[in-house]
């Protein structure tokens, strides 16, 4: 009994930081209107150029490019295409970056993901931004983002970290809050 009990356990354990109480998988959006974000500054327009990539990079990449877009908010969010609740929230964040790409910058974060999995997601849920590629947790370690998925981070126009939020938004109406809060 306990050789059954001990699995089972060690898996509630490790999804239990990848809850929410969103469906698991809402219908792929199309891809983001691209034309919305003509004419963005050149440090966001560089990310829109980068849309829907994998990068690598890893930890310092990822610094020097938060580095580059000092002067502008930067919204970060963690995710992974097996976690459930990232799946639920990431056509919040298509949406946001699409609506606000010319004066905040958008990055994502795939975390502890194989890149076909990711790239299959990316597909089906297309951003007008880039993601990190973070086999090992080591770029969601910038932002203290290695507990939870999904993880967002809200950086200022200073380049300091304003907020972090662990676990996925409910709705768009709680991101766009956020975003008006912290994304400053």
């Amino acid at each position: 009994m306990a050789r059954r009990v001990v699995p089972l356990l060690a898996v509630a354990l490790l999804l239990a930081g990848c809850q929410s109480d969103e469906p698991a998988a809402p219908a792929a959006r199309p891809a983001a209107p691209m034309e919305s974000l003509r004419g963005a500054p050149a440090p966001l327009a560089g990310l829109h150029k980068q849309s829907n990539r994998l990068l690598d990079g890893g930890k310092e990449g990822f610094k020097a490019r938060l580095g580059e877009l000092r002067g502008y908010p930067v919204v970060v969010n963690k995710w992974a295409s097996w976690c459930g609740p990232c799946r639920a929230e990431f056509p919040h964040f298509q949406s946001q970056a699409t609506r606000r790409g010319k004066k905040i910058a958008f990055l994502g974060v795939d975390s502890s993901d194989n890149d076909g999995d990711a790239r299959k997601f990316l597909a089906g849920f297309p951003v007008p931004y880039p993601s990190y590629r973070d086999p090992d947790l080591s770029v969601a370690s910038v932002f203290n983002g290695v507990q939870a998925f999904p993880t967002t981070a809200f950086y200022d126009r200073k380049g300091e970290l304003a907020y972090l939020k662990q676990g996925a938004y409910a709705n768009e109406e709680k991101l766009s809050a956020d975003i008006e809060r912290y994304a400053r």
